[in-house]
């Protein structure tokens, strides 16, 4: 098995000190097993397979600044590989989008603006900026959320060169939050008048009330008064926030938020019309804290379905369902060695069984002398989620010696530009993207991690371009 190990990680090249090849750790063993050491790997008796869609790649990360600051940031990609970030600019000038047209080299402000002047946004507030790239039509969708009580969605069609105006999303529940979208297809039985259907669900603000759900079968224009979305026979809920929504290919659309079992996943068969509720595990609590209620969700080109959170033992968890969200893997905890504190979870997922993780992440004694921790950006990537012990890929995207911020217990507090969620996706060319901010000069800067190399989670699975790296000296702001 040494032989095998050591020349399976024989790249030519030394692996960045930022990047770690590992296995998930179990409910029993709640640990990252270092996939280069021969002795870790028969401890735990985990049978190895580096071949095939298991292949380990050489991979390596960074960041690029882009010169506008965030709040709960967001991001989303078009097929023409345009991203799309919020920039939070609060009242008065509202929420704009910063846009990149090559690789996240450079960003400009697309708006959308209003007439007021050449600066302010079309909608004056937002409180919660929200994003999303509808990936079946291209539509890029945004959202707004003023003070709790209404919400504003504008879209453009043409990679944000114009927007629509905005149009007020239906809603009768006070509190709306934390707000999500996601689009697909129509399902069979249900007629709708666009070739997606959206959905989009927010908190309620009652544990009890859970989330309530809307729909809009004419691409955005006019929606569906809100409806519970859970089933009824689950109410009263015990958490009435949720992850981000995730909608499949096969008219399927998903939601993650604790039951009152655990972390779970809720699904909806008829266009986010009703929904059904499906516990992923009972061995695997969640974080008694900030994050106790992010489930985040995704679904690949095959129709299976990934979701994470992060767990009792403040680590992030994966699992995945291969028959629409009814019966779940064994939970994974997929932290990269070292890591001993997380928050903010996020997922997204490309080819079949290929999907990226997102989070931020400490690591243990990184600063003794004042008592603070070093936080960084992780992506984790599986190109094989499947296998009963998936190999993974871990990668920071900043430098240790650069941490995103330094407060104390960030992962379980609203801290800085992170507000209450950051974001991951992949592009058409299989490339994963992460958004986060950069708060440790107190600017709280949008910034954008990536691989520089490593496989591409859509497509053949090969090498991905490599990108020029990035880092602190690409920061802008201070």
């Amino acid at each position: 098995m040494e032989e095998l190990v050591n020349g399976t990680f024989d790249f030519g090249r030394d692996v960045p000190v930022t990047t770690w090849f590992h296995f998930p750790g179990t409910p029993s063993e709640r640990w990252a097993v270092d996939a280069t050491d021969p002795s870790a790997i028969l401890a735990s008796n985990i049978s190895t397979n580096f071949s095939g869609n298991s292949t380990p790649f050489f991979s390596s990360a960074t960041y690029y600044g882009t010169g506008f600051d965030t709040f709960e940031p967001t991001l989303g990609i078009t097929s023409s590989g345009a991203i799309f970030f919020t920039n939070w600019n609060g009242l008065g000038d509202g929420t704009h989008i910063i846009r990149s047209m090559d690789k996240g080299q450079t960003w400009e402000d697309v708006g959308p603006f209003g007439q007021i002047d050449d600066d302010s946004g079309q909608t004056p507030n937002s409180n919660d900026p929200y994003i999303y790239v509808d990936k079946f039509t291209d539509r890029i969708v945004k959202f707004d959320m003023h003070v709790l009580v209404s919400m504003f969605v504008e879209y453009s069609d043409n990679d944000g060169d114009s927007w629509s105006i905005p149009y007020p999303v239906e809603g009768y529940y006070v509190t709306q939050d934390h707000q999500s979208i996601a689009s697909m297809p129509p399902p069979p039985g249900v007629t709708a008048f666009h070739p997606v259907i959206y959905v989009y669900c927010i908190n309620t603000g009652s544990p009890a009330a859970g989330a309530q759900c809307s729909r809009s079968l004419n691409g955005g224009l006019s929606w569906d008064v809100q409806r519970i979305g859970f089933p009824v026979e689950s109410f009263p809920q015990c958490s009435g926030l949720h992850g981000h929504l995730a909608g499949g290919s096969d008219g399927s659309i998903y939601r993650g938020n604790p039951s009152c079992e655990g972390p779970a996943v809720y699904r909806s068969l008829d266009g986010g019309y009703s929904w059904t509720e499906h516990t992923i595990t009972t061995e695997v609590g969640m974080q008694d804290g900030w994050h106790a209620h992010e489930v985040a969700t995704a679904v690949d080109d095959g129709g299976n379905v990934h979701a994470t959170w992060i767990g009792d033992d403040l680590k992030p968890w994966y699992a995945n369902s291969r028959d629409q969200g009814a019966t779940w893997s064994a939970p994974m905890m997929v932290a990269a060695p070292g890591v001993v504190e997380t928050g903010f979870p996020t997922i997204f997922a490309g080819a079949e069984g290929r999907v990226v993780l997102g989070y931020i992440g400490e690591v243990e004694d990184y600063d003794e002398g004042n008592g603070t921790g070093g936080w960084s950006g992780y992506m984790a990537i599986m190109t094989d989620s499947f296998a009963e012990r998936p190999l993974i890929t871990s990668v920071a995207v900043n430098d240790p010696s650069d941490p995103l911020d330094i407060t104390l217990d960030c992962g379980d507090v609203r801290c800085g530009g992170f507000g209450d969620f950051i974001d991951v996706e992949i592009d058409d060319e299989g490339r994963p993207w992460i958004a986060l901010a950069h708060n440790a000069a107190g600017f709280d800067e949008a910034i954008i991690g990536t691989l520089m190399e490593g496989p591409s989670l859509y497509g053949e699975l090969s090498y991905l371009e490599p990108l020029p790296a990035g880092g602190n000296s690409t920061l802008l702001l201070g």
